[in-house]
């Protein structure tokens, strides 16, 4: 807030349908209103001009008086903020992201409302804020009854953004955010999601001029926390790997069709998404020696009620990369003998992708963890299957990482490789880095007892 408060004169542009301009500064930042008739201006200049001597603060973000911010802040509930934030948001928004911030939003929502205030029937209304008030896609289409019902009382009950300075009504948002619609509590990476969703909101409303600063800042409050780290109980050795890849050769249906789709995730150590969308044109595959698989981005199901065009499935730029960022990855020559052999058993697809179902689409999730779930039954032990090895075809990632770091990749190059950033590599795979430490501390002091050998005149051992 600020009392440095200047006026100018009306401008008058003519050509536009609001022609006059009514012009001020708040400590040197120009602010503008523009309004269709002079009548209109003057009025409009003569009442901020009266309120400023008044001796009444103007923000400088907004412009506006601070009785005018009072009231706009009074007027808009934490409903409408977290929905324009939405709507100028979507655009630029991929739709598995737009599913992540309707659910965050459809979360905390029915937790900001007055005290004792409760809907009856949570799981209607967690509905309706899901499918409808926070996804644009469906804002063309009148929602039924029972949701119509749910979100008139949402509107109504939804605290004003004024209410998010308070720290128990921040509190029982991010509660909110630790617990599923049943109570029971939800799982420690989807709450530190929505917790950021919640924050990004916050700080939109800065910028509009809701708040000084956000209000989670000064909120003493701790977000579960997250084990990021790969437990070597779950990650198979080569050994397993070769006996559960062959094992997904064997059956019957996709099984062949897999067997590559499942190599690439180990020994390229590349995401599902990156599978799916890899390219016959993206394979340098020589008859003999290494090959390269050059990566430009993965295929993401977002759902045809979040896409622009309706489609289930997104393509994507590599993972926190530009879009046209690609990532070369070199493959060892068992592997690439996999590859050709699928190619020449199964062909491409007429843009020239090497995976596809029967339909000729991606691969579905739900289609190859089917075909995973057989494969370690038919191919561990019975100690393996109970332990978790290998639970997740995602292992195969982890499996060809850590293989990496055995081998004693430079953890630099592993994480290039693996399209990660280094601080990540180090955070989900400390246990393994322990190995690869302990490597690099005996090769060290090999070194040096070599050159304390030599320093005492006795020859290298040959």
């Amino acid at each position: 807030m600020s009392y440095n408060v200047r006026f100018w004169e009306i401008r008058e542009r003519p050509g536009r349908s609001t022609r006059f301009q009514v012009r001020w500064t708040v400590n040197g930042r120009e602010k503008s209103e523009s309004f269709s008739t002079t009548g209109l201006a003057e009025s409009r200049r003569a009442k901020l001009m009266t309120t400023a001597r008044e001796g009444e603060p103007f923000d400088e973000h907004t412009g506006l008086p601070a009785s005018e911010l009072r009231a706009i802040r009074q007027r808009t509930t934490w409903y409408d903020l977290a929905h324009d934030y939405l709507d100028q948001r979507w655009d630029r928004t991929p739709g598995n992201t737009r599913q992540t911030l309707a659910d965050a939003f459809a979360t905390i929502t029915p937790a900001l409302v007055p005290p004792g205030a409760t809907y009856p029937e949570p799981r209607v209304l967690r509905r309706a804020l899901y499918s409808w008030a926070f996804n644009k896609n469906a804002w063309d289409r009148e929602p039924g009854d029972e949701w119509r019902g749910a979100l008139g009382w949402i509107k109504r009950h939804s605290l004003p953004v004024s209410a998010l300075e308070e720290a128990d009504v921040l509190r029982r948002a991010l509660n909110a955010l630790c617990r599923k619609l049943d109570g029971s509590p939800a799982a420690a990476r989807t709450a530190r999601r929505k917790r950021a969703a919640f924050n990004e909101v916050l700080n939109t409303a800065v910028e509009k001029g809701y708040f000084v600063k956000n209000p989670l800042n000064g909120i003493r409050w701790s977000a579960p926390p997250v084990n990021e780290e790969v437990d070597p109980v779950a990650v198979p050795n080569p050994g397993q790997v070769v006996r559960l890849l062959a094992a997904v050769g064997r059956q019957r249906g996709r099984g062949p069709h897999l067997e590559a789709f499942f190599g690439c995730m180990y020994y390229a150590a590349m995401r599902p998404a990156e599978v799916n969308h890899l390219r016959l044109d993206q394979c340098h595959l020589p008859a003999t020696g290494w090959g390269m698989l050059n990566l430009s981005g993965g295929v993401v199901t977002a759902g045809k009620d979040w896409t622009d065009d309706g489609a289930v499935h997104e393509v994507h730029p590599l993972k926190r990369r530009a879009a046209k960022a690609t990532r070369p990855v070199p493959v060892p020559p068992p592997f690439v003998r996999i590859l050709l052999t699928h190619v020449e058993r199964f062909g491409v697809t007429p843009d020239g992708r090497l995976f596809r179902n029967e339909a000729g689409n991606y691969v579905d999730p739900a289609a190859y963890g089917l075909t995973w779930a057989k494969a370690r039954k038919a191919a561990l032990t019975r100690t393996e299957h109970a332990s978790g090895l290998a639970k997740r075809p995602y292992d195969l990632r982890h499996a060809g990482i850590s293989f990496w770091l055995y081998s004693g990749v430079d953890p630099a190059e592993c994480a290039r490789r693996a399209g990660q950033s280094i601080q990540v590599l180090f955070r989900h795979y400390a246990k393994f880095l322990d190995g690869v430490q302990e490597q690099s501390n005996r090769l060290i002091e090999q070194s040096m007892q070599e050159w304390d050998r030599l320093g005492r005149g006795v020859p290298p051992a040959e």
